[in-house]
């Protein structure tokens, strides 16, 4: 494929022949001098407003002021001399790209008067090769006004707009991040639990094996079957990360509380809810998921009761336990437990309560209205 060479950008269009020709018209009118003494003169000027120009652009806080008089000055100084007012457009596109908005106010007011003093004084005076230039005249007049806010507000807007990119781009690595983290916690929660009745039965197992080898070879055939099971939903869980109802956990829940010798208490047709979306219920079933597993590890209690209750503004999750241990929040929050569950909480509007009541209740709340009113508000 062959390479096409331009000399201009196309996104620049006309504009770079436009200031190409205001270039060339000084040297137009200086040539019309009629002394080479004023030539030379006129020369100089244009080559100070350029290279004034330049200076103007990258110059910083007091400067600002300094080469834009200076360049006022050669504009009113052409004007006067060799009747060209187009230094004024290039002037008017240098205020509208000053982002201090007293220095943009002071030189653009200052432009404004000392152009319009010169060219009232040339129509005063009636030369004949500035009045032939009128109708150009009244368009720089026009460029001068205008020009300054229009630069200024396009500068504005590229800026917002930047900025907005920029916002955006941050806000997709914080969705990035969160869904890393959400991912890494969902791991941590389906893996904590399995390996958890993985090590609870395979001591069980250890203590039988001497005393009921049959049932200690059911126990370790339990653990291989949870083994397969994990890996099972691990693979679900990264290929599809699909939802898990919270009757689904009640089963494995169960387990748990068997293998640790901790009587269950608990009604499985609760568990069953009406009209809540699988994402709360995905975290309803995390939730109680990590709270069974703290009272596991955490409690020494020999009886738990699990509770679930639905009304028409919330769903409640209740979790007790006998336990005598000295628990607190500080125990429950290790390994991103209780950290953990209030992120998910938080992210469906939920709440988590911790009671010190003949052990430890746990207390998990989430609103079905509010999630409600929300999904309609998308429809």
């Amino acid at each position: 494929m062959k390479n096409k060479l331009s000399l201009f950008k196309k996104n620049y269009g006309s504009s770079p022949y436009f200031w190409a020709v205001l270039s060339i018209l000084p040297f137009y009118f200086i040539f019309q001098s009629s002394s080479t003494f004023e030539m030379i003169v006129g020369l100089l000027l244009t080559i100070l407003f350029f290279i004034t120009y330049r200076f103007a652009f990258i110059s910083k806080k007091w400067t600002v002021y300094l080469w834009s008089f200076m360049l006022i000055g050669i504009s009113v100084g052409s004007v006067f001399l060799f009747n060209y007012v187009y230094f004024s457009f290039y002037i008017a596109y240098y205020i509208g790209n000053i982002k201090n908005r007293i220095a943009f106010f002071t030189i653009y007011f200052a432009h404004l008067l000392a152009t319009t003093v010169a060219v009232n004084y040339k129509f005063v005076v009636q030369e004949e090769i500035f009045l032939e230039q009128l109708p150009f005249i009244i368009i720089i007049g026009i460029s001068m006004i205008l020009l300054p806010f229009s630069i200024r507000g396009r500068n504005e807007r590229g800026q917002l707009e930047e900025k907005l990119e920029n916002a955006n781009k941050r806000l997709e690595d914080l969705v990035k991040l969160e869904e890393r983290q959400r991912i890494a916690r969902d791991l941590h929660d389906t893996l904590g639990q399995k390996l958890s009745l993985i090590g609870l039965k395979s001591d069980l197992a250890r203590r039988l094996i001497t005393k009921d080898p049959e049932q200690a070879k059911s126990e370790l055939m339990d653990v291989q079957q949870t083994a397969r099971t994990a890996l099972k939903e691990v693979r679900k869980m990264v290929s599809e990360m699909r939802g898990i109802r919270l009757r689904e956990e009640i089963v494995q829940i169960r387990q748990i509380l068997q293998a640790a010798e901790i009587e269950a208490v608990l009604q499985e047709d609760e568990f069953v809810l009406q009209n809540v979306p699988l994402l709360t219920e995905n975290i309803l079933s995390m939730c109680l998921k990590e709270a069974v597993t703290n009272v596991v590890k955490h409690s020494g209690a020999t009886k738990c009761l699990v509770s679930v209750v639905q009304d028409s503004n919330k769903v409640t999750i209740i979790v007790q336990d006998n336990g005598k241990n000295a628990v607190t929040e500080r125990d429950f929050s290790r390994g991103n437990g209780l950290e953990g569950m209030r992120e998910r909480l938080e992210f469906v509007n939920g709440s988590l309560e911790i009671r010190c009541e003949d052990g430890i209740k746990l207390i998990i709340s989430v609103p079905t209205i509010a999630r409600q009113e929300e999904k309609e508000d998308l429809n």
